[in-house]
């Protein structure tokens, strides 16, 4: 989708829930403690100052992604608006491993045989695929973000991804996994690829406090 400004407009970063970069949030300590002998992520901080945002426009949904001083991302997902009765979920992730890509075989291989997969294991936890298909294999999801850090400066990475989850001890809780395999064209036209491993935790609202 393509927006047009005026030569004198910017588009600006992305803002949800009061979340905007330069701003920070805080997550519900106790939620933190209850779960961190069973999460992937450890020594996660309550509070996180939020350092670049991003969003990805779906049509009807926007995913609003939100990077930390904590190795971590908070995505807001909305539906039909901005305000918060628009907003349908919302996760915390933390940045497991970046493995680089460095062929077109490699590649291919990860679209096609490895991220779409029933299951995939991580830090020996087994996460099931939550986007069902008719097929044994999913093929990742496309999408495009545009982020902007501090300064606003803007840069836009395409993304093919892919979301699992497994059970916690706690009735109801499960944690997630987000698999991205990310292309970006450098200044110099080089084309980098990585597959990005992120694991994350579900957050209601009344767990999240955003401050200015």
């Amino acid at each position: 989708m393509f927006q047009w400004f005026k030569k004198d407009e910017k588009p600006s970063a992305p803002e949800i829930l009061g979340l905007r970069p330069g701003f920070s949030f805080e997550v519900d300590s106790l939620l933190l403690r209850l779960l961190s002998a069973e999460l992937t992520a450890q020594n996660i901080a309550a509070t996180q100052l939020i350092q670049a945002a991003g969003v990805v426009d779906m049509g009807d949904t926007q995913l609003y992604r939100f990077y930390t001083d904590d190795d971590a991302w908070l995505q807001v997902v909305s539906q039909g608006g901005q305000s918060e009765q628009h907003v349908v979920d919302v996760k915390l992730f933390h940045y497991y491993d970046t493995l680089n890509i460095a062929s077109q075989q490699r590649w291919d291989a990860l679209l096609n045989e490895e991220i779409g997969q029933s299951q995939y294991t991580v830090a020996e936890h087994v996460y099931q695929r939550v986007w069902t298909d008719l097929d044994d294999y999913h093929p990742p999801v496309a999408m495009t973000e545009n982020t902007w850090d501090q300064q606003n400066e803007c840069s836009s990475t395409d993304q093919f991804t892919m979301l699992f989850e497994r059970p916690l001890a706690h009735q109801g809780m499960t944690e997630s996994l987000f698999l991205s395999a990310e292309e970006q064209r450098e200044q110099n036209g080089h084309l980098s690829r990585c597959l990005v491993i992120s694991t994350g935790i579900t957050l209601t609202p009344s767990q999240l406090t955003v401050h200015g």
